[in-house]
């Protein structure tokens, strides 16, 4: 048996979210039946974060454990071969063999997020469906300097859905920059896990400072108030990128399993 760790992106617009479910075409489906096209095995696929419908990817991280050996190169070739046959919007980016004690989820530490807004009058051609389109302008720095507030380790219980399954609403939130090129402001997000819809939820709470709505001490109180009533709209999903997963160069022993996250 080889573990394999697969770089993946994909378009989310078709499908249901990451998780495979009974009520629509998933990321994690699409893969595993390429799998079974390519190599004849029956697998069940664990991924970096679990994406929810709508939500893109440059940078997920699966692994895959196969009982016939393949080259990198070949398996890659395979399961795109595949999933260009079965018209999917997903590209395995990179194949690598790893030790069995890689694990894409529990390994991880940390997990890096985009979110792209688009400020401008003119609805989105080119873009639709792949960043949130604002019709008027946004103060970026405003936005910035409210996300300063959400930075480090905090109870995000206002930032998440009611129905995020994790243990603990605790997180440590490692970075949140909100940047703008031109009419297309970028905010960063870094952590080692984030709960279910958190991303979203401090997009459209950032969204209202940007508009001159809220201030960093609104954006405070929110957080403070633990309360998801006092959360700003959620943001729609197709501005959200799952971007890179960073891991420990080696991994030579297993690691404690820590506490079960629902990413955005």
């Amino acid at each position: 048996m080889q573990r394999y760790r697969l770089t993946v992106e994909y378009d989310g617009a078709p499908y249901v979210g990451w998780q495979r479910q009974d009520n629509g075409p998933s990321v994690q489906g699409a893969i595993e039946a390429a799998v079974l096209s390519a190599s004849g095995e029956v697998v069940s696929i664990r991924g970096a974060g679990r994406t929810d419908s709508g939500v893109h990817a440059l940078g997920q991280v699966v692994h895959v454990d196969l009982e016939k050996p393949w080259s990198a190169f070949k398996l890659q070739n395979a399961l795109n071969a595949h999933l260009k046959i079965g018209g999917e919007r997903v590209a395995i980016l990179s194949v690598e063999p790893v030790s069995e004690f890689f694990d894409a989820r529990f390994s991880a530490l940390r997990r890096h997020y985009l979110y792209r807004i688009i400020t401008r009058r003119a609805p989105l051609a080119l873009e639709s469906g792949k960043a949130w389109w604002v019709a008027k302008s946004l103060d970026h720095e405003a936005m910035h300097e409210a996300a300063q507030t959400l930075v480090g380790k905090h109870d995000f219980t206002t930032f998440r859905s009611a129905h995020c399954q994790a243990n603990s609403p605790v997180r440590t939130l490692d970075r949140l920059d909100v940047t703008r090129q031109g009419d297309l402001i970028e905010i960063r997000a870094t952590a080692q896990s984030f709960l279910h819809n958190q991303i979203r939820s401090f997009a459209g709470t950032l969204k209202l400072a940007g508009e001159g709505k809220w201030t960093p001490a609104d954006v405070r109180a929110a957080l403070d108030a633990r309360d998801r009533k006092a959360c700003g709209p959620v943001a729609p999903p197709d501005g959200l990128y799952f971007m890179q997963v960073d891991y420990p160069e080696v991994i030579t022993q297993r690691q404690a399993i820590p506490e079960s996250e629902d990413l955005s």
